[in-house]
């Protein structure tokens, strides 16, 4: 049904379309809708509160949710069009069946003889091969309650090792060396804090194009006066209004962060207290950082050295600040590394653990932050809890009901299951809402891997690119579909409500599951009425963890617009509690199961890491034959591998195909102006596509955004090199080469929206 916009967005003066304020406008529709529920955008980390508007089952438009304390009624473009993407004519209402005779390589089949065909091929596989024959691969926009149930139904079910998921491309760095920093895995703090700061250092992070609200608390901190730096090999729409810009090489971030402890220390602008009293580890670090000079961190990162005395010295003097920082400084193979270096200038400063001082990550995915806590990463438990560790295993055997021996042990990441794939060893696989085909680095040698699969079956709402590849397509469901929580970028668990029945033949995800397990046999610990009863058991599995949502409840998140996790349902003595959450993590005498009052930090003593971050550069460095560095991300109108918004037709208009971004310097040596097709080659694939021309980016470096398929994919350029800890790709730096195209290429006018 068309929406008929009675007022225009406003949309901020200078800025483009990077953020939208609703400001009081409403979006009506020619009917009056038969009820508004409050929900929240199915995109990024921050998972602004939206109404929905509904109507005879379908979801026809929406009202911002103006109370709702994160974005008070602000949405971006993909955010304002989210609700078009219920009634397009690719939403999948039946099972389907690979069937090359088809016209589309696809036939449809009942949803029963579906379950019954992915049932048989499972235990087939598993008989002939052992568990670990069959993997399954899940995705952090499901909610917490379904990335609960997909590690119960790989280890209990399937009692297969293989399960990992698709923020394994997210934030996996930031996890470990928060870990490893200050012993849990979340944003310190709630965005209120930016307003308070007085400087706001942002690393590797186009907010205003991946997370626009974000840009709005930033503005407001500048108009209280705050300092604001930036740091990219792109001048992103975020850094023209910055108060001072970095334009790092790519690959460089540890280096930089090395080189402004340096000068901190150099002009004692330290916090000795706090260092003395809340940290170890600060004098092994303080002699690592001592050859990183000015002059020496200039050379290496690219940024003047007046540019690095003067981001040190703003940081260095601040009375409060906070740093965040994305995939930027995380997508490489030292990623840890990188995020590491963040964490100790924020430690050497003691800027945090109180009002207006933090650090945190932005969270790409719907529920990054909630994906990567309760048991669908490779080595990880519900709770956040260690699968090898013996008191973790048992507490977790005992709420699964089985014999802690029979719980499987750590798996392995998703890029080394398509290797394992690709050896024969995995024989079958089982993807939910995760597009591998798109997503993964040197994605030619992911679509030779899923044709050595002897059974593939993939559930999603849409037919991703990746699931033309499967045995069996099952059809799930949209958020609106269905019901349970997510954690956004700030550590707030928030209710996704539910708002319209699945369509045809779909089903609610959970159900799927169920199903599959129920055609199986394997019925234990798989029989769940809804996700109400799934979160439940989920806040018992929680329960005396790091990440206890064990006080977190339905009604709670509701009445208190989220709840903020660690939240107890018992306090130290084991005495119930009426816990209201934790908006700011290490302030003094906030809950802490693991320091029990020995400090804020959540390590036995209480007292958080220094942690030596040596810099080396990235796996493949630039040469005569491939002498500039690639870099990818994302632009404002679309979203990871594109399966919603190149659907989106208002987003697709936006930004309707991948251009190959450099800057004039590079175009004239090349001879390429903009809107020219021109090539770029890796040692991996090549990609034609238009060039875009500007000056807002490194000489050194092009960009090419990664949403796109096929013949248009950046990851057919990217390296599959990982960070050895956190196992995430460096999608963030490779050597290319680009040259003017001969002519168009074949695929230059295919329509996007079946891409």
């Amino acid at each position: 049904m068309a929406v008929q916009p009675v007022n225009p967005l406003r949309i901020i003066e200078g800025f483009g379309p990077h953020l939208a304020f609703m400001s009081g406008d409403r979006l009506s529709t020619a009917v009056e809708p038969d009820k508004l529920v409050k929900t929240h955008c199915c995109f990024c980390g921050q998972q602004c509160g939206i109404q929905l508007k509904v109507k005879d089952n379908a979801v026809i438009g929406f009202e911002p949710w103006d109370e709702f304390p994160f974005n008070r009624g602000m949405l971006c473009p993909k955010g304002v069009k989210r609700y078009l993407q219920g009634s397009h004519p690719d939403r999948l209402l039946t099972a389907l069946k690979r069937d090359p005779a088809a016209p589309a390589g696809f036939s449809a089949m009942g949803y029963d003889e579906a379950i019954t065909r992915v049932a048989g091929e499972i235990d087939r596989i598993q008989k002939q091969h052992g568990n670990d024959a069959f993997a399954v691969l899940t995705g952090a926009s499901l909610t917490s309650e379904k990335t609960y149930l997909m590690g119960k139904f790989a280890r209990v079910c399937l009692k297969t090792r293989y399960i990992d998921y698709n923020g394994r491309l997210c934030m996996v760095s930031a996890a470990a060396a928060n870990k490893k920093a200050f012993g849990i895995d979340r944003a310190a703090n709630p965005w209120a804090d930016i307003l308070k700061a007085k400087v706001v250092w942002i690393s590797g992070a186009n907010v205003a194009e991946c997370a626009p609200i974000t840009t709005d608390y930033v503005w407001q901190a500048r108009e209280n006066g705050a300092k604001i730096i930036v740091v990219d090999p792109r001048i992103t729409p975020i850094a023209r209004t910055c108060d001072l810009f970095l334009p790092i090489k790519p690959g460089r971030d540890v280096a930089l962060f090395n080189g402004v402890l340096h000068l901190m220390i150099e002009n004692d602008w330290l916090d000795h207290p706090f260092i003395e009293d809340h940290t170890v580890g600060f004098d092994a670090l303080a002699e690592s950082v001592r050859e990183w000079t000015p002059a020496k961190t200039a050379e290496v990162t690219g940024i003047p050295e007046r540019s690095i005395r003067q981001a040190a010295e703003w940081w260095g003097t601040a009375s409060t600040s906070f740093l965040m920082h994305a995939r930027g400084i995380e997508h490489h193979s030292h990623g840890v590394r990188n995020c590491l270096g963040a964490i100790n200038m924020v430690l050497a400063s003691g800027r945090i653990g109180r009002e207006g001082c933090g650090y945190s990550t932005i969270t790409g995915q719907a529920n990054g932050q909630g994906g990567r806590e309760h048991g669908q990463k490779a080595e990880q438990l519900p709770g956040g809890r260690d699968i090898e560790n013996p008191v973790d295993r048992v507490h977790i055997a005992k709420v699964w009901g089985i014999n802690e021996a029979d719980l499987p042990h750590a798996g392995v990441d998703a890029y080394e299951v398509f290797r394992k794939i690709d050896r024969g060893e995995i024989k079958g696989l089982l993807s939910i809402c995760f597009n591998p085909k798109v997503s993964l680095p040197d994605n030619n040698f992911i679509t030779k891997a899923l044709e050595k699969l002897e059974f593939y079956v993939a559930i999603d709402f849409f037919l991703n690119d990746t699931a033309h590849h499967a045995d069996v397509v099952l059809p799930g469901s949209l958020q609106e579909e269905d019901e349970g929580v997510v954690a956004q970028l700030e550590g707030r668990v928030i209710k996704i409500n539910k708002a319209v029945d699945c369509p045809g033949d779909a089903r609610q995800d959970w159900r799927i599951i169920q199903d599959i397990a129920a055609k199986l046999g394997r019925t234990h610990g798989m029989q769940f009425r809804g996700p109400r009863d799934i979160f439940d058991e989920l806040r018992a599995a929680s329960k005396g963890s790091v990440i206890d949502y064990s006080g977190i409840t339905y009604e709670k998140i509701e009445k208190q617009f989220g709840v903020f996790w660690p939240c107890p349902s018992e306090d130290p003595s084991g005495k119930p509690v009426d816990h209201a959450g934790t908006p700011r993590l290490f302030e003094p005498g906030s809950w802490n199961p693991i320091a029990k009052g020995a400090g804020p930090f959540y390590f036995p003593d209480g007292r958080a890491r220094f942690n030596v971050a040596p810099y080396s550069p990235p796996a493949e460095e630039t040469d005569a034959e491939y002498p500039l560095m690639l870099t990818t991300g994302r632009v404002v109108s679309q979203f990871l591998s594109g399966t919603q918004t190149r659907r989106i037709g208002p987003l697709v208009e936006q930004y309707p195909e991948p251009r190959i971004e450099m800057h004039p310097r590079l175009a004239a040596k090349l001879g390429i102006a903009d809107g020219d097709w021109a090539t770029a080659d890796s040692r991996r694939g090549t990609c034609t596509l238009r060039a875009q021309v500007v000056t807002t980016i490194r000489p050194d470096t092009v960009f090419i955004p990664y949403h796109w398929a096929r013949r248009k994919s950046a990851n057919q350029l990217t390296i599959s090199a990982q960070d050895p800890i956190s196992k995430i790709p460096e999608y963030k730096v490779c050597a290319v080469r680009v040259k003017k195209a001969d002519a168009p290429p074949e695929y230059a006018n295919e329509l996007e929206s079946q891409q």
